[in-house]
């Protein structure tokens, strides 16, 4: 299995100014994931994604690869990964790389994550690959979707008005309904051919992979929280 892990690194984050490159115990945040993905031995290139000159040195000098700077139109707060993912192919293609079988997303704002999780994803990946497009690390969430609303024009509306033969599913006790789980973007692995066939991060089957919840850092109160947890790896 040829396995290439790209980590996405934008510079406009809201939460956090230069979020990706904040330090974090002596190091930029970026870096623990370059250093766990450059560890993995079953992953043999690790490039990152990035529309920073600034972040792409930072990157280079811990021995990421960095062999564009990412449009600013694919950079944006609204921007999907999806678009990310397919201008990485493309560049691949455009250069004559050989297209890896995996491409593993790995998002800087997870620096806790360690080496024996990636592992146990990868190979649980591999050992299910003829199976599924893709992997996705989740967490079980304790509410219930089916007993959630929204908010429109001053009214509570239930998400579900009826859920399988169930009326009133916001009504009812939370006992009826399965265990929910929450994908929590830790780690994601993709079969590069589904990701082109379908134009889809997950494809038409996902595996999951779940886990206990690690910190992820989209404001300040989450990197001081981060930083007590912290486990050096």
């Amino acid at each position: 299995m040829l396995i290439y892990s790209l980590i996405t690194a934008r510079s406009g984050s809201k939460g956090i100014i230069d979020k990706n490159i904040i330090d974090y115990n002596g190091y930029p945040l970026i870096y623990h994931s370059i250093k766990v993905s450059k560890e993995c031995k079953l992953i043999n290139r690790t490039f990152v994604s990035t529309d920073s000159e600034k972040y792409a040195q930072i990157c280079k000098s811990y021995d990421a690869e960095v062999p564009f700077i990412r449009p600013s139109n694919i950079a944006q707060d609204l921007s999907t990964d999806i678009e990310v993912f397919e201008h990485f192919i493309e560049y691949l293609k455009n250069n004559n790389e050989k297209l890896p079988h995996i491409i593993l997303h790995l998002r800087p704002t997870y620096p806790n994550r360690n080496l024996n999780l990636l592992n146990n994803c990868i190979e649980t990946f591999i050992d299910n690959f003829n199976n599924y497009d893709s992997l996705r690390t989740v967490c079980a969430f304790d509410k219930c979707p089916q007993k959630m609303y929204y908010i429109n024009n001053n009214t509570l509306i239930p998400y579900y008005k009826k859920y399988n033969d169930i009326i009133e599913p916001y009504n009812m006790p939370r006992q009826l309904f399965k265990t929910s789980y929450i994908h929590n973007g830790c780690i994601d692995l993709v079969k590069t051919n589904s990701l082109i066939e379908f134009k889809s991060m997950s494809g038409n089957k996902i595996y999951p992979y779940i886990m206990n919840d690690l910190d992820d850092i989209d404001n300040i109160d989450d990197l001081e929280k981060s930083k007590k947890n912290y486990i050096n790896t």
